[in-house]
């Protein structure tokens, strides 16, 4: 017995398969993650993934928490102030002109201190 293509079954699967996706309900996207939902389908089936991710959505941002108390944050001002008297930084244009920073010591673009 040979398989022959119906593109009225194909029609039909296809149709199916968009009536599931808009019947499933539509739920609010957290605010601390991000969630992906992608469907696959043919004539002999289908598949749908979706995928969610807790925290930020840039994956190589790194939040890092700033000093809690008032010595702590008077020892970063110190430090800061440091930096820049040690470092001057300048921002100039480079040729193309995408302005660019500048530094009189080197390391300073690492944040190097001493």
């Amino acid at each position: 017995m040979s398989r022959r293509y119906s593109p009225s079954a194909s029609l039909a699967a296809l149709a199916l398969l968009v009536l599931s996706m808009m019947s499933a309900p539509a739920l609010a996207q957290p605010p601390q993650g991000i969630s992906t939902f992608s469907c696959y389908g043919n004539y002999y089936g289908g598949s749908c993934v979706r995928t969610y991710r807790k925290g930020p959505f840039n994956p190589h941002l790194i939040s890092v928490p700033g000093p809690q108390s008032d010595e702590d944050r008077a020892a970063a001002d110190a430090r800061d102030r440091r930096w820049v008297e040690r470092c001057r930084p300048l921002i100039q244009q480079d040729r193309y002109g995408v302005p660019r920073y500048s530094y009189s010591a080197p390391g300073c673009e690492y944040g190097r201190l001493d």
